[in-house]
């Protein structure tokens, strides 16, 4: 090879007409930069502890991006499943799970039309029931029955609305046998997970909202915020 020839391999950062590249392509050659394109300013060689810190955030990105969509789409449609189960449950008078594997079934629907809040209650306040919607605490009084019944849900997802709750707000409540119960919101408190003052047992017809407090911590604490209310009709 003359003299004129080109260093194969070899793509300078600032090559200047006499290089071993500008005589290569006088020749008919063209070196790989020509092939890929310009080389970008600032490049400072294939791979750098940048390029792969970028390269990893990038794909941590997508992961959480697609992983977020996954659980809301989940989410949709555990809701239409429940709406369906609840709907069933009123048309066969039996109580339907939404799903084979469920540990619950729907037994209610809560609707407060003012803040345009709906969600499906379900039977017992286990951990997969509160992941799905409000549940009906056990040994509290069925809604519509004398007593209190009681209902649970977290802060940051079913029962997040009810910080926009005000008192003398109906919620109405229908169960799984189709008949629906309106009540009227008449307090708001903020308790002690253990000193509640909930009476499951007391006398009328009442119901009490609860979830977690304050709305917006990201962690646990021993505090509760109760709706109450009472039958009107």
């Amino acid at each position: 090879m003359s003299g004129q020839g080109i260093v194969r391999g070899t793509i300078p950062l600032s090559p200047s007409d006499s290089s071993p590249n500008k005589l290569g392509e006088r020749n008919g050659y063209r070196p790989p930069s020509a092939l890929l394109g310009e080389v970008p300013v600032g490049w400072r060689g294939p791979v750098t502890l940048r390029n792969i810190a970028s390269i990893t955030l990038l794909l941590l990105s997508a992961t959480l991006f697609g992983h977020s969509v996954w659980i809301f789409a989940k989410a949709q449609l555990a809701q239409v499943l429940l709406e369906r189960a609840f709907t069933q449950s009123i048309a066969t008078g039996k109580p339907v799970k939404a799903w084979r594997w469920a540990d619950t079934y729907p037994v209610a629907r809560i609707a407060i039309d003012r803040i345009g809040a709906e969600a499906i209650v379900l039977k017992g306040a286990s951990g997969e029931a509160m992941a799905f919607g409000p549940a009906w605490v056990n040994e509290t009084a069925r809604p519509g029955t004398r007593g209190t019944s009681v209902m649970a849900a977290h802060r940051d997802t079913h029962f997040a609305f009810l910080k926009n709750v005000q008192v003398g707000d109906e919620i109405a409540v229908t169960r799984d046998d189709g008949l629906v119960f309106r009540y009227r919101a008449t307090g708001m408190r903020v308790v002690n997970w253990n000193q509640s003052g909930i009476d499951a047992h007391e006398a009328g017809f009442h119901l009490a909202l609860v979830t977690c407090f304050p709305f917006d911590a990201i962690t646990r604490g021993p505090l509760r915020y109760v709706v109450n209310a009472e039958l009107v009709r």
